[in-house]
């Protein structure tokens, strides 16, 4: 008969795993013997083996469990699903790992190299640092889960800025982030923005607000979060642009 420190150590766990094997189910209990000690057999100790084989495989304790009175075809439809669903992961650690040494190899934020030089110009332009980190956040955010919209999107706001009175919109948006939602100058720039977007986009769609496509919306929704004079700013902006709002 076999202690329960022999059958954990026959197995390569701790006595605290065959104990929580116990608590779930997993492994029958031994009855006591008349010391008072559970006494263990070979056959637990092989299901033991098997319990451990399987949750280092990544099963979940509770589908282990359904597999205790399993017949032997369906522990091998059981194994097959398992052996799927790790070759999925497996499948997402190596994209990981290459997503991961392509930061490794390049800037720390892992954005296009061009985006990685506008944002490292933006200072010299008389951006705040507070903009900078902003648009950084958000150039990683949108190339992240929009990568396929994102280049349009950067190259239409980089081009902006090659615009001196566009450019001057753009910071002074920068610097109505500390103004009070209320703050009469927030009309002003609005007015000003409105004039500067239909001279550029003319009456049609606006990318910046009615576009279809979800990267302005989750740019704004940032910026926005950032001020309550930017956020009043962004109604402004839609109650002028966009008839209806």
């Amino acid at each position: 008969m076999i202690t329960i420190g022999r059958l954990a150590a026959y197995a390569g766990v701790s006595i605290k795993t065959v104990r929580v094997y116990h608590a779930k189910g997993l492994l029958p209990e031994p009855a006591r013997d008349a010391s008072g000690y559970r006494r263990y057999t070979a056959a637990h100790a092989v299901d033991l083996l098997k319990i451990r084989t399987l949750a280092e495989a990544g099963v979940p304790l509770s589908r282990i469990k359904d597999l205790g009175d399993a017949t032997p075809e369906e522990v091998r439809a059981a194994l097959h699903d398992v052996d799927r669903e790790l070759t999925a992961r497996i499948k997402r650690l190596r994209e990981t790992q290459r997503r991961l040494r392509r930061l490794g190899s390049g800037p720390v934020h892992g954005l296009p190299s061009d985006v990685a030089r506008h944002l490292e110009h933006l200072p010299e332009l008389g951006f705040s640092a507070r903009w900078v980190a902003m648009e950084t956040d958000l150039w990683i955010l949108v190339y992240a889960t929009h990568p396929e919209l994102a280049a349009e999107s950067f190259r239409d706001q980089a081009q902006a800025l090659t615009d001196p009175g566009l450019r001057q919109l753009y910071l002074d948006y920068d610097r109505a982030h500390d103004l009070d939602p209320a703050d009469p100058a927030l009309d002003a720039l609005a007015d000003r923005i409105v004039t500067a977007t239909r001279r550029r986009y003319g009456p049609g769609p606006l990318p910046g607000l009615d576009a279809p496509s979800a990267v302005p919306a989750l740019i704004q929704s940032a910026v926005n979060a950032e001020s309550p004079a930017w956020r009043r700013l962004d109604g402004l902006l839609r109650a002028r642009l966009i008839p209806g709002t």
